[in-house]
């Protein structure tokens, strides 16, 4: 039976049980005031309620009992709902504490019960105050736990304290650019992987689209969360998540769901980046890690570069290395498709990445000094005015 399914089927149980609580105070309260004999000692204010008027009660405390079932329902599923994400959310140690404080509590209201036999609404206070407490103690104490019963320093157990492992968020942009699945095989992303029920919708209307390229995008986007649910021993869940809060478009939702489950946000769009962290929400972008991944290159050393087309400067030539870096070699327009032996001569980071210059390695040092304008050409900065 699917999660829908049983939410109408208790939701209708806990509003019939309203109506049906609420017909029969209805019904109590009209035969008091029939009978004269008021179940709480005194007198009714009126006595002699006719046939006719006994309905309308019965009817408005029925509603109104409804109405309060359906409250009620509605608010436990919230608090149910927000014990599981504060479970999931909670480290292994964490949850053992919790476990023995709570034991420890049923253990001590037991004892009290049996010692003094008070009455049974003063057990169950006292079994909520000293369950509390048991929890409480057992947080506090699971340090100390750890170190007589498990072994280990107090250093260690402190940073296994703190290595508590944040749910991830993926958004649809990153899904489709298919990086992340090789991110995540070769281990760098650790933890619970949640994709929104909104992500996944969005996905799905791109999949569907009347346009071909985004139908394509769409669908490798699935084939990529397929793969990574069967080939993978990742913990990957498709969260559930309700249509609160005040953002309506996707970017919005996320950025509030990582906000509400203290996670991270996986994603290679740059707006999303900057929104999010100026809310203050962890993000993991995958442009960021491809390009700390990139090897390091410094003037002066030398490598084998093809070259593919021509350069914007005259006798210009363009090669890439093997992750997308683009590298200008001068004097190479010539050479387009052969490979070029050359010496780096500068590394310009720009908005779009990181750019290369470099000479051939049988060139003429002289002409070195044409790189200041080769490069203003790339950046489009004006050239520097002498003073006089």
């Amino acid at each position: 039976m699917s999660r829908s399914a049983l939410w109408t089927i208790f939701t209708l149980i806990f509003i019939l049980s309203g109506a049906i609580g609420g017909t029969i105070l209805a019904k109590t309260y009209v035969e008091a005031l029939s009978t004269g004999q008021w179940p709480w000692g005194s007198s009714p204010p009126d006595a002699g309620v006719p046939e006719t008027d006994r309905f309308l009660p019965m009817l408005a405390l029925g509603i109104g009992g409804s109405l309060i079932g359906f409250l009620f329902w509605s608010l436990l599923c919230a608090e149910l709902q927000r014990l599981k994400r504060g479970l999931d959310t909670m480290s292994d140690q964490d949850k053992i504490a919790v476990a023995v404080g709570l034991i420890i509590g049923m253990v001590l209201t037991v004892l009290i019960r049996s010692s003094f036999r008070p009455p049974t609404w003063v057990i169950f206070a006292v079994a909520v105050v000293v369950c509390y407490l048991g929890v409480a103690a057992a947080l506090s104490m699971k340090e100390q736990f750890r170190i007589y019963v498990g072994g280990g320093s107090s250093t260690s157990g402190k940073s296994a304290a703190s290595h508590i492992l944040r749910p991830k968020l993926l958004d649809t942009n990153v899904i489709i650019d298919g990086r992340i699945a090789d991110i995540c095989k070769a281990g760098f992303v650790e933890g619970p992987i949640f994709i929104p029920r909104f992500v996944l919708e969005e996905l799905q209307q791109i999949a569907d689209s009347s346009d071909p390229l985004k139908r394509a995008r769409g669908r490798r986007g699935l084939d990529i969360l397929n793969g990574m649910q069967q080939e993978m021993s990742l913990q990957i869940q498709t969260y559930e998540a309700g249509n609160g809060g005040h953002a309506e478009d996707v970017d919005g939702r996320l950025v509030e769901l990582a906000k509400e489950l203290n996670g991270a946000i996986v994603t290679n769009d740059y707006n999303l980046n900057k929104v999010a962290g100026l809310q203050g929400v962890k993000v993991l972008n995958v442009n960021e890690l491809a390009n700390a991944l990139k090897p390091v290159v410094l003037p002066g050393e030398e490598m084998s570069i093809l070259i593919i087309k021509e350069g914007k400067e005259q006798n210009q030539g363009v090669g890439y290395l093997d992750d997308g870096t683009m590298v200008v070699v001068e004097g190479a327009k010539k050479y387009t498709g052969e490979t070029l032996d050359v010496i780096v001569t500068s590394v310009l980071q720009t908005a779009a990445g990181k750019m290369i210059f470099a000479n051939m390695s049988n060139e003429n040092p002289e002409e070195d000094m044409n790189l200041e304008r080769n490069i203003r050409s790339y950046t489009g900065s004006r050239p520097r005015r002498k003073i006089r």
